[in-house]
């Protein structure tokens, strides 16, 4: 190994160690780099619908009418959406330890009780109560959710890490080539060309991404909310909108968002409680295996094994704001692992090679191919 080579991998490890020490700023610019792709899309599409109509509408026209477009959306969700929701998700918080409660009452009873095929009396098993669960449940949280009480506590922060994010995501969105090759400089000049491909490709597998995780949130919210209602679950629409948002978490999103309405259940009648947990997997099982393969043509295939390590990766490393980017940073991740380590270092040789001659054999050249001089007639 040479001495440059040596210099450049010293150069590299101080980076990454310099962007440990900032990973949360590193995060947040990721985040407003999904946030500019989203919102590059919708310039895009106002531009094409323009184009359909024989309409001009330049970039500098589509920007602020898609910024438009979406704040008047925020401002719809935030007067028409986020009231009822908030109100009715108060009440459902003071209701989950209550429901707690009652199940490991229901279990003292049955363990009290149990039926004669069960035999019990030769287990000595104590159930311990809330305040011990949480104490045992504590620190398993702590360790996966990292610095989400630090991430909500303050909301100050919470403010101003918003903020950055629109900031930033604007000026991605004003003038993204700049951006582009700034980010560009950063590799060696033979590469750069291969490096823009690998960010189109990214881009494409984020906003496959996100249109398809979109529409499978809805989905599954307008399911879940039209089975609970027929269940006669109270606070159907917070359960619903609870479902949409952790449907964006797979894995961990489903099962989090089952204990909400799970916990109302237990309190009105045990049959209503299994026939949420019956409605939750049949729509799980409708999104995962008919729903999301239809919608989902072009998304970016993730293995359930690996979904799961890159949200527990991301969560215990970047703590809660990893474990919400876990998705888009797996999908980042597969795609640069693909392209430039797979297709470029470990199968060079494999598409491009041909096949020569052996040493010992000479190629044979036709004798009517083989000319002397100009035979061309005039």
């Amino acid at each position: 190994m040479k001495f440059g080579n040596w210099v450049g991998l010293f150069c590299l490890i101080i980076s990454l160690i310099i962007l440990w020490q900032f990973r949360q700023i590193v995060l947040l610019i990721f985040t407003s780099v999904v946030l500019s792709i989203a919102l590059n899309s919708l310039v895009r599409w106002l531009q094409d619908f323009g184009k359909q109509r024989k309409i001009t509408i330049s970039r500098s026209r589509a920007v602020p009418i898609s910024l438009g477009l979406v704040f008047l959306f925020s401002l719809l969700f935030l007067g028409l959406v986020l009231p009822p929701f908030l109100s009715q998700f108060q009440k459902l918080i003071a209701l989950v330890p209550i429901a707690i409660n009652k199940v490991l009452e229901l279990l003292d009873l049955f363990f009290e009780n149990p039926p004669g095929w069960l035999p019990l009396d030769q287990i000595e098993l104590e159930l311990p109560n809330l305040t011990e669960i949480t104490q045992q449940f504590g620190p398993f949280a702590q360790g996966i959710l990292g610095n989400f009480f630090d991430f909500f506590g303050n909301s100050l922060t919470v403010l101003l890490q918003i903020l950055l994010i629109l900031i930033f995501a604007v000026m991605f969105l004003a003038n993204p080539l700049a951006y582009r090759k700034l980010f560009l400089t950063l590799f060696p000049s033979f590469y750069r060309r291969r490096t823009d491909e690998i960010l189109d490709r990214c881009e494409l597998a984020l906003i496959s991404w996100m249109r398809g995780i979109c529409i499978n949130s809805l989905f599954v919210s307008i399911c879940c909310g039209v089975g609970l209602l027929f269940i006669g679950i109270p606070f159907v629409f917070t359960h619903a909108l609870l479902a949409a948002v952790f449907n964006f978490m797979p894995n961990i999103g489903p099962a989090a968002s089952v204990v909400f309405p799970l916990s109302v259940a237990l309190l009105e009648s045990p049959w209503q409680a299994i026939a949420v947990i019956v409605l939750y997997i049949i729509v799980q099982n409708l999104e995962s295996y008919w729903f999301s393969p239809m919608i989902m043509q072009k998304q970016v295939s993730l293995l359930p094994a690996a979904t799961l390590t890159a949200q527990i990766f991301f969560a215990t490393f970047f703590g809660f704001l990893g474990l919400v980017l876990a998705l888009p940073l797996a999908v980042v991740t597969k795609t640069w692992i693909e392209e430039a380590w797979i297709k470029d270092v470990l199968d060079r040789d494999k598409d491009t090679s041909i096949p020569t001659p052996k040493p010992t054999q000479e190629p044979q050249i036709p004798l009517e191919s083989i000319t002397v001089g100009n035979t061309h007639d005039s």
